[in-house]
């Protein structure tokens, strides 16, 4: 349903949690991809991967103002989401190179 088809409010919460439910998805999905990375990582420090975590941020505020939304907002988000990942990209990492 496309939002000038909602006819009242209970079909944008529906829509709101069909859109939330394929986000959760999606991160889940990443979460495979950061876990999977760490095979390949050598340090902690190239877990953390700081140069990249920069560009990547860089990235994200672009996308966001392509897509009207506020990059300061958008940027917030993924640095809560990537600090949470990569501790356990870390976490991961300290397990599988004891």
């Amino acid at each position: 349903m496309e939002p000038e088809e909602i006819l009242d409010i209970q079909d944008i919460r529906n829509e709101i949690d069909k859109i939330d439910q394929k986000i959760i998805e999606l991160l889940g999905k990443r979460f495979e991809y950061v876990k999977a990375a760490a095979k390949f990582k050598t340090s902690e420090e190239s877990v953390k991967a700081p140069e990249r975590r920069k560009t990547m941020m860089q990235q994200r505020r672009v996308w966001a103002e392509e897509q009207g939304l506020n990059p300061d907002v958008i940027e917030k988000l993924y640095q809560d989401l990537v600090t949470y990942f990569m501790n356990e990209e870390l976490h991961h990492w300290n397990q599988e190179n004891k």
